[in-house]
């Protein structure tokens, strides 16, 4: 940490060094967080101990001439042994939940579900998940209560400590302790909105700050499956492309939404007579762009919840290891053609002069109409790695979405498939405004033929690296303002033989 900090942010530490409570020579112990550089304010934690009710409370201070809490903890009831220390087991596991129950507090849904934690294996994880979990707490408690003395300094500070690869592995760990409920999605959005709302506030003060890392994944790999993750404020995604100015309202909407998304890939590996066959095609893609405030903050004030980008773009692209001895890889679809519907209408018409004059007039008309299907997809080889891409095209002149810009002219087609894209029938995404692509539709397979000599490890690592891009075109919303974003990831996977 640079002078931001007071000293290291590992709080474990610093709470397993403490002496046993009954040691204590005064009620409470402090250490100082982080500290601003243009103030002798600091932000501290502080451990106050309750002997008639055998209890500790945690606190997080802003110290000034006299400090303010910002926030407290539920009472964590200890030991009253003379040997007692706030290391054990049990206590850890009261502060790693209470550290989890308020972070919820501060998403947007106020229907927390009762949250219970398995016992952490193995042990030395323990460590990580407690201070990831507490970092967070802080970030979201300097956010929305520090003062702005304090502010500032102390979000780089902890900005830095959660980009760190240790904190964003321990978080992994922790949505994997989290489970398959919807309390992972809960705390991402808490997190997610939380960043959407400094963010905000550092281009309303017109600071230009890179915020944490964009995109946030973590990978389950399991015989048979593998499975990805993704979550990304809009706000910090990077921008491709853009024009015109998007107006106070529209921004408010554009920003205050999130990316969602799993990827869900099948894998078998065949051991044939002189090589080993490993398939991998599509179990399930979803990505879903989700709103962090409520409908009535959006309609009151922004644009609406119909103003919102959509998924424009997915490439994926696996890659074994560089150790992986690789014989050949194959697609089973390199192109799919776009869906085209001819109609041709032909009309005569004709009329026929009083019989006082002469003459007969005829005219014909012919009326032809092509018909492009809104996703293409792709499977492509490049050296070892296969790829996976779909493609959003417009219907209208079959022009890339993510690529190309709409011609202004477009906006004012009432029938054109972006405007009402959410509950027109050809809508190219679901109601709810994302995409799923499913293997009964995708189910192609892009095959490894691997050294048979590969038989003899246990497990082989696979890197999926993934782009997302997501666009936005007026909905319902008048305005001739477009942009694409985009957002990209890396996951390591392991393939077990």
């Amino acid at each position: 940490m640079d002078s931001r900090s007071c000293r290291s942010t590992d709080i474990w530490e610093w709470i397993q060094k403490l002496p046993p409570i009954t040691q204590w020579k005064k009620d409470s112990m402090s250490t100082c967080i982080c500290a601003s550089n243009s103030s002798l304010a600091t932000l501290s934690l502080n451990i106050t101990k309750n002997i008639s009710a055998q209890s500790l409370s945690f606190a997080i201070f802003a110290n000034f001439s006299l400090p303010v809490s910002l926030w407290i903890s539920k009472p964590i009831y200890v030991s009253s042994s003379s040997s007692s220390t706030l290391g054990n087991e049990k206590t850890t596991y009261n502060l790693i939940l209470n550290f989890i129950q308020d972070v919820l507090k501060y998403g947007p849904s106020k229907q927390i579900q009762p949250i219970k934690i398995p016992n952490i294996n193995p042990p030395s994880y323990l460590k990580d998940i407690f201070n990831v979990s507490f970092l967070t707490l802080v970030f979201l408690v300097c956010i929305y209560e520090a003062p702005t003395d304090l502010r500032f300094n102390c979000l780089l500070a902890l900005k830095d400590g959660l980009s760190t690869s240790q904190s964003r592995e321990a978080s992994k760990l922790l949505m994997r302790l989290l489970g398959s409920s919807n309390i992972e999605e809960q705390w991402m959005r808490c997190l997610n909105l939380a960043i959407t709302n400094w963010k905000m506030e550092l281009k309303a003060a017109n600071r230009i700050l890179k915020g944490p890392s964009p995109l946030f994944s973590h990978a389950f790999s399991t015989s048979g499956l593998w499975k990805v993750q993704l979550y990304c404020p809009i706000i910090t995604m990077e921008i491709e492309n853009t024009s015109g100015s998007a107006d106070e309202r529209l921004a408010f909407s554009l920003n205050y939404h999130h990316l969602e998304g799993v990827i869900q890939l099948n894998y078998k590996a065949i051991v044939k007579e002189k090589w080993i066959e490993v398939m991998v095609n599509i179990d399930n893609i979803r990505l879903d762009v989700i709103r962090l405030v409520s409908e009535k903050i959006l309609n009151d004030r922004g644009a609406g919840t119909a103003e919102k980008h959509f998924p424009s773009r997915i490439s994926l692209q696996l890659t074994p290891a560089p150790e992986t001895d690789i014989l050949s890889v194959s697609v089973s679809k390199s192109s799919e053609n776009p869906k085209r519907q001819i109609e041709i209408e032909k009309t005569v018409e004709g009329s026929f002069e009083p019989p006082n004059k002469v003459g007969v007039q005829v005219s014909a008309g012919e009326t032809t109409t092509t018909t492009f299907k809104p996703w293409k997809f792709e499977e492509t080889v490049k050296g070892d790695s296969g790829g996976l891409n779909w493609f959003l095209h417009d219907s209208s002149d079959g022009r890339e979405v993510f690529s190309s810009k709409p011609s202004p002219l477009t906006f004012f087609q009432p029938k054109a498939w972006f405007r009402h894209r959410y509950s027109s029938a050809y809508r190219p995404f679901t109601r709810q405004g994302g995409i799923i692509f499913a293997g009964d539709q995708y189910g192609e397979t892009v095959c490894w033929k691997v050294h048979k000599s590969a038989i003899g490890n246990r497990s082989l690592d696979w890197d999926l690296s993934g782009c997302i891009g997501l666009t936005y075109w007026p909905n319902k919303y008048r305005t001739f303002y477009n942009e694409t974003r985009r957002a990209q990831f890396t996951e390591t996977l392991q393939l077990t033989l």
